[in-house]
């Protein structure tokens, strides 16, 4: 298990070896608490995705990972799961430096990344083909195999947990892995892979290349040899490494953001509701892509439910990430520079609460304050777009019609919540609106390991999370026999 002291100089990890980039150079990761240079990251490009490929397509074809069954993959899996719970405060500590988020959310998503391989361990014998009425004489059975090699691109902002969201499902299934994380959050992930080598992966079915999007990512994007690819990140760039993906007939999952609405009727309980509310957009200073970023608000409460998040916003603080403020940094002083130009030219008669950051942090740190905005209509660009960062906006509506015809109007659709006490009405608005997820008097379920995520529209398609997941990173074969009369 790495410590802080060794965190500097960092390797790829190929066909269980460590080695470095085959051009020989290097990128900076930095702390966003701090502004300071962190570790040196190989930058790798076609050559190093080519032989994490080819590592991985030897193993799945026929190195030891093939040979292994589903009760083996999964008691290797619940092993990785183990070794993550027993070092949970380390590696805590290496996320929040590395991302900057409050060491106790870093804790939380390390119980979380745990959970994902005890999930899919005891999911991996559990998952399989069935069979098939038909004809007389006949069996017809569907075989749930796996899909051979998969490619991870795995985003900046919570680099454990989809380090385990996605790669614990495919390898569950019995597919080896090739996988580059963000550039600005690799330490956790170059981490997991150690403790991965520790709990016994076979070479081959675990390959880590760090890198730029644009060389090591695009390189994996377009590989030949690749049979699934999974992406989180935006929709640009989503739509890119898609176009890359479809030149070689290879299916995509794609985790795309969103500006998911939160909708509260005149009859919901607020002292429930707005805590939630104003932690599922706080959280990982807003850097998560279904971070409830738009509050729709009836309009005969409006006045009362503004007040009292101005007053809750007025108290948040932004701080170090080892002093456990309300939020930390945001990741880059390109994440900083995006967050406040949307903000640049806004009405300042609009800004309705703005919390602090604390004397403590440092001035070369990636600090944003948290920002109430509000009221706005529907067709703002602080309605539409999705900033990244902390700032929720409010919105004003009538009735339950208007309230899903706001909540569906963006390109995005991946999370929704919904705060009424009337049951009717819960499940009228449930099954109207146009996402993937939709949360009742709750939001986001504690992370939510055994429930399908996924988007619409602009927010992506495929689902990760549940047993989902297992169908994404698998493919179905039909087999027909004869058996004579």
């Amino acid at each position: 298990m790495t410590g802080r002291s060794e965190i500097f100089r960092q390797h790829n990890f190929i066909d269980n070896k460590w080695c470095q980039a085959a051009g020989g150079k290097h990128i900076n990761t930095y702390c966003p608490s701090t502004g300071k240079i962190l570790a040196l990251l190989p930058a790798s490009d076609h050559r190093d995705i080519d032989q994490a490929v080819k590592a991985a397509r030897e193993a799945f074809d026929n190195g030891e990972w093939s040979t292994y069954n589903p009760v083996q993959r999964g008691r290797l899996l619940a092993r990785l799961g183990k070794a993550i719970e027993n070092e949970i405060n380390q590696l805590a500590k290496i996320e929040a430096e590395d991302t900057g988020k409050p060491l106790k959310q870093a804790q939380a998503d390390m119980i979380a990344t745990a959970r994902y391989f005890e999930f899919y361990g005891g999911a991996a014998d559990k998952f399989g083909g069935e069979t098939l009425p038909y004809l007389n004489n006949y069996q017809v059975q569907l075989l749930r195999e796996p899909l051979g090699v998969t490619g991870h691109i795995i985003p900046w902002n919570y680099p454990a947990q989809m380090f385990g969201r996605t790669l614990a499902p495919a390898l569950a299934m019995g597919n080896c892995v090739v996988f580059k994380p963000a550039e600005d959050a690799c330490l956790t992930p170059i981490a997991l892979t150690k403790l991965s080598q520790e709990a016994g992966f076979p070479a081959g079915s675990i390959n880590l290349v760090t890198g730029l999007g644009e060389e090591a990512g695009a390189a994996l994007a377009s590989h030949p040899d690749i049979n699934f690819l999974s992406f989180t990140g935006s929709p640009e760039i989503g739509s890119f490494v898609q176009s890359q993906a479809s030149k070689n007939h290879v299916s995509c999952t794609l985790e795309l953001g969103g500006k998911s609405p939160q909708i509260i009727f005149s009859d919901a309980n607020l002292d429930m509701a707005l805590p939630i509310i104003i932690n599922a957009i706080i959280q990982n200073a807003g850097q998560t892509c279904s971070a409830g970023s738009r509050v729709l608000i009836q309009e005969e409460i409006f006045d009362k439910v503004v007040g009292e998040l101005q007053n809750k916003f007025s108290n948040l603080i932004a701080g170090p990430h080892d002093q456990n403020f309300d939020l930390g940094a945001l990741i880059t002083s390109k994440q900083k520079a995006r967050v406040t130009n949307y903000l640049k030219n806004i009405d300042e008669s609009l800004v309705l609460a703005r919390g602090k950051v604390s004397p403590l942090a440092s001035s070369d740190g990636y600090y944003f304050p948290p920002t109430l905005i509000g009221p706005i209509n529907a067709d703002h660009i602080l309605a539409r777009e999705e900033v990244f960062g902390p700032v929720l906006v409010c919105l004003k509506f009538s009735d339950e019609t208007e309230a899903i015809k706001i909540a569906n109007g963006t390109r995005y659709g991946l999370i929704s919540g919904i705060w009424t006490r009337d049951g009717s009405r819960q499940t009228r608005v449930a099954r109207k609106l146009n996402c993937g997820q939709v949360f009742i008097n709750c939001y986001g379920a504690g992370g939510g390991v055994e429930l399908p995520f996924g988007g619409t529209k602009m927010s992506g398609h495929g689902r990760e999370k549940g047993m989902e997941a297992l169908k994404e990173f698998s493919q179905v074969k039909t087999v027909v026999q004869y058996y004579g009369d």
